[in-house]
């Protein structure tokens, strides 16, 4: 008899207990090679993949897509057996055994397609026939496409039924019991259509297919976000203040160089490696920002360890770069791109996104003009950038037109003054309008 070996889900993190199963990368009855991915699995941070704990034939899955499993459950098991004469990898490819079963099951699809007495089942005209009101049908000879349906979603009622009789639409003589008169009673059906009753066109309101819903669980990432950003609005005295930029200046200056940035080093330049570093020098002015309560202490990081909010497969995810202030423009845009790829991927690691002192978070990118963003604990400090907009503004007397931007930054009151907030602020918007601050450290 083949080794048995279950797959088990395997421990992602220290106080992860739970996992949600996202997509099986592999069928059952698939041949699988040791160490290729089955299966991936959501924890609250990230999407990780479990991979075969040996070569053979995927068996026994237990737990479907969007199902939850606990740490070491077995969700599946592997036959081990060697690859297929033909040398293929499975490809929805039972194994032998199970290949010579599929030829008695062929016949009982085909009995229960042509019946349509099971309760509550489609009738040849498209209609769903409840039971009793299929009952009625038999019992009275008739044919389903002939009686309006008037239910749900379509369905054919009992009620139906009754009320196409009562108008006239009898039972006819049964077809089997004159087929030698066949051109006889070609008269006899224009009465039985003439009484059909007339109904009207089902609209919008009135159609129940148009208003149904679709429940399906949260998934790991959603809960964890959820519970985080109510646990913040609980827990923290959150305050915004906001401000405008001119980006202009960072504009000219991406323009000038973004050909020779991209050539030397590979990458774009971006406006975010701009405001990581504004954000670096924000917060060496005003460490509180940066700061964090443990318990009943205040505790000061003397490191930029900046959250970068992006979109990933899943949901928003807030992977970290840390010691932004020894990174280079270069180094932090390397670094956003590769995070961004790995999200739209959910290959992102559980410790890509532990930790960090600050977030940025730029809406911008979906259109957002102003926005108020949630802290993530124990943080105590975002910053939200928003879409670039030309607007009239006054310069030296003179109305002007400006590529302008609106930054938000909500803050914990309970460790960031209003003083020092403002003061972020007015510092970020200083850097940007003035990027030659960033070289000269002023």
């Amino acid at each position: 008899m083949s080794e048995i070996i279950p797959v088990d889900v395997p421990t992602v993190g220290e106080s992860i207990s739970e996992v949600q199963i996202g997509t099986w990368l592999k069928n059952s009855g698939d041949f699988v090679q040791n160490g290729e991915d089955l299966v991936e699995i959501e924890t609250e941070k990230a999407s990780v993949q479990i991979p075969a704990p040996a070569s053979g034939y995927l068996e026994n899955i237990t737990k479907e897509s969007e199902a939850f499993a606990v740490i070491g459950e077995t969700i599946a098991s592997i036959r081990v057996a060697e690859a297929p004469a033909d040398g293929g990898n499975g490809g929805g490819s039972a194994s032998p055994p199970a290949a010579a079963a599929p030829s008695t099951p062929a016949s009982p699809p085909a009995r229960s397609a042509s019946s349509p007495k099971a309760g509550g089942s489609a009738s040849g005209g498209g209609a769903f026939v409840m039971p009793a009101a299929q009952r009625m049908l038999d019992e009275h000879n008739l044919d389903a496409a002939q009686v309006p349906a008037t239910g749900p979603g379509g369905r054919l009622l009992k009620e139906d039924v009754q009320a196409f009789i009562r108008s006239g639409g009898a039972a006819k003589p049964a077809p089997v019991a004159q087929p030698p008169a066949a051109p006889a009673p070609a008269p006899a059906s224009p009465p039985a259509v003439a009484s059909v009753p007339s109904f009207p066109e089902p609209t919008l309101m009135s159609e129940s297919s148009y208003r149904s819903e679709e429940v399906k669980p949260m998934s790991m990432l959603r809960r964890t976000i959820a519970s985080r950003l109510v646990h913040a609005q609980q827990t923290a005295a959150l305050l915004t203040t906001f401000n405008e930029i001119n980006m202009a200046p960072v504009m000219q200056i991406r323009s000038k160089y973004k050909d020779a940035f991209l050539k030397k080093h590979g990458v774009k330049l971006g406006f975010m490696s701009f405001f990581a570093k504004a954000t670096v020098e924000a917060l060496r002015r005003f460490p509180a920002v940066n700061a964090e309560i443990r318990n009943d202490a205040m505790v000061y990081k003397n490191y930029q360890d900046i959250g970068i909010a992006i979109g990933g497969g899943k949901g928003l995810v807030v992977p970290i770069l840390r010691n932004v202030e020894r990174m280079s423009f270069a180094e932090v845009e390397g670094s956003i791109g590769e995070y961004a790829r790995l999200a739209g991927e959910n290959r992102l690691q559980p410790s890509d996104l532990m930790g960090g002192t600050f977030t940025i978070s730029n809406g911008g990118i979906y259109g957002s003009l102003l926005s108020t963003p949630i802290v993530n604990p124990p943080q105590s400090g975002i910053l939200g950038l928003h879409t670039i907009q030309e607007r009239p503004v006054a310069e030296n007397g003179q109305v002007v037109i400006r590529p302008m931007m609106y930054v938000a930054l909500t803050y914990d009151h309970r460790i960031v003054d209003g003083r020092e907030a403002v003061g972020f602020l007015v510092a970020i918007k200083e850097t940007i309008e003035d990027p030659a601050r960033l070289f000269l450290e002023v």
